[in-house]
């Protein structure tokens, strides 16, 4: 059984206004969550987006090339019923931000870390009134209450669909001020996931790469590219 793949089953995908938001459906009939919720998203861009998914399948589908999809039925069943928690989930990344562990040797790294991470903490502090303090190693480093307060009421104010988005930028890279940056505009998801891999990328450097661990980080990558196309289709 393990070679079972579901097979298509409809012609086409369409999009419909729906109560609160647009419905994606499949032959005329709506398209429901893995829970059995109604799927209905909050802008017609991303319900074009999860049809377009719909319709490129072929004779299998395979959910591998639904991220979208995937993505929305995160959102509906996953962080709809329990959003504090989740926030809460993402919001704790500021108490261990990768930006704010440095390495203590070599110069060359700790300058490289200084020169790509502290524009970024000067950001956080500026544009979202939060302040975080840096120490080299890994002993964990209390942050300031009010900073982490104030990033805590940032994510807490999103909605079900920017949570779902924000938590794959954040749980990937390894910093809420890089999932943060990406979605404030301040830099690209691509270069949020060179950002976060600057210590992976001195390794490489000096010891080359592992052909295993390259395939796993790209599709790390992907799918870091893949939240923030959520992010902005789910604010279109």
């Amino acid at each position: 059984m393990s070679g079972w793949r579901a097979k298509r089953f409809w012609k086409a995908a369409s999009v419909e206004d729906a109560d609160g938001g647009f419905a994606v459906q499949l032959d005329g009939r709506p398209l429901r969550t893995p829970a059995k919720a109604a799927l209905v998203v909050p802008t017609r861009a991303l319900a074009v987006a999860i049809a377009a998914e719909w319709d490129a399948q072929g004779d299998d589908v395979d959910p591998r090339t639904m991220p979208v999809t995937r993505s929305a039925n995160a959102a509906i069943d996953k962080v709809r019923p329990q959003h504090a928690e989740v926030a809460a989930l993402i919001a704790d990344y500021g108490g261990t931000d990768l930006l704010c562990y440095r390495a203590d040797a070599p110069p060359a790294l700790i300058a490289r870390q200084a020169a790509a991470w502290d524009p970024l903490l000067d950001w956080a502090a500026k544009a979202l009134g939060a302040r975080l303090v840096v120490t080299q190693g890994v002993i964990p480093v209390a942050q300031p209450a009010a900073a982490l307060g104030v990033l805590t009421d940032h994510v807490t104010a999103l909605s079900e669909f920017e949570l779902a988005a924000l938590h794959d930028l954040v749980s990937i890279t390894g910093s809420l001020v890089l999932g943060l940056a990406v979605t404030h505009g301040r830099m690209s998801a691509a270069e949020a996931w060179d950002i976060a891999r600057i210590d992976e990328a001195w390794q490489i450097e000096q010891w080359g790469a592992d052909e295993e661990a390259a395939e796993e980080a790209a599709l790390k990558r992907a799918a870091l590219l893949d939240a923030e196309r959520f992010w902005h289709l789910a604010r279109t």
